[in-house]
């Protein structure tokens, strides 16, 4: 069974819409990822799990968004970004349009840390409408799963985690003898239980927010299929759910 929206005729699109309810939509961005990795790296991490997850699960898989919420990274050449708004109003036309067919269940893989607020806005809106997002945030299943895999400071934005993944995916993207481990620097404005409107050019030069360096394929590896194989089931899970389990409750 085809699972690749993109791949499919208008005709097998029908097939599965009719009598399924859920789909995986794939977020990321396309911002700067240190010296040493892609651009695309959000975007590529969550299309992978995405797919394969879906594929797993026999669950309509949709073309991986690859723009987000990155102006942080604006000052690091090549990021690209929307604002928080726009970015809300394509998803939402995105799942409202899903919708149309008959879609109400919808999990979303998110790949990039900075479309979090947004996303969470958007699923509590679309519930209004009956329609159940699941925002799904790999790296807390990667930590809770493989706690002992990385340290804290590699798994960071641009660290050990993510550089890893990439390389198990696409090593020919990445440039390890460019890496460089950094530290984030505390701004002189910081103080404890204080939000500051930092861009990570505040905090770090080379775009990397701990250590990179030791990163490597075989870590990679393993976070790519402990985390594929967790969201293959639960999307076999979520596909098995009745939508009026969950549905927005009514006053009580």
């Amino acid at each position: 069974m085809k699972t690749r929206l993109n791949e499919m005729s208008w005709v097998e699109a029908r097939e599965y819409l009719v009598e399924n309810d859920t789909v995986v939509l794939p977020l990321g961005s396309t911002e700067q990822h240190g010296p040493h990795a892609p651009l695309g790296t959000d975007s590529f991490i969550a299309k992978a799990w995405a797919e394969e997850a879906a594929k797993r699960a026999r669950v309509l898989c949709l073309p991986t968004v690859p723009f987000g919420v990155s102006s942080e990274h604006k000052q690091f050449w090549g990021t690209i970004w929307v604002s928080s708004d726009t970015f809300k109003n394509y998803v939402k036309e995105l799942c409202l349009a899903l919708n149309y067919y008959g879609v109400k269940k919808i999990a979303v893989i998110n790949g990039h840390g900075g479309n979090l607020n947004a996303l969470s806005e958007i699923a509590r809106d679309l519930r209004e409408k009956s329609i159940f997002l699941s925002i799904v945030h790999w790296w807390y299943i990667s930590r809770n799963l493989l706690p002992d895999l990385f340290k804290p400071e590699e798994r960071r934005h641009a660290c050990s985690e993510e550089t890893s993944i990439v390389l198990a995916l696409y090593p020919q993207n990445v440039k390890m003898n460019k890496s460089v481990d950094e530290l984030p620097r505390k701004h002189l404005a910081h103080a404890v239980g204080i939000t500051l409107p930092l861009d990570l050019v505040d905090q770090t030069l080379s775009g990397v927010f701990g250590k990179s360096t030791t990163a490597s394929v075989g870590k990679g590896e393993k976070v790519l299929e402990t985390v594929t194989d967790e969201l293959s089931k639960y999307l076999v899970f979520l596909k098995k759910m009745r939508i009026d389990d969950l549905e927005k409750k009514q006053r009580v």
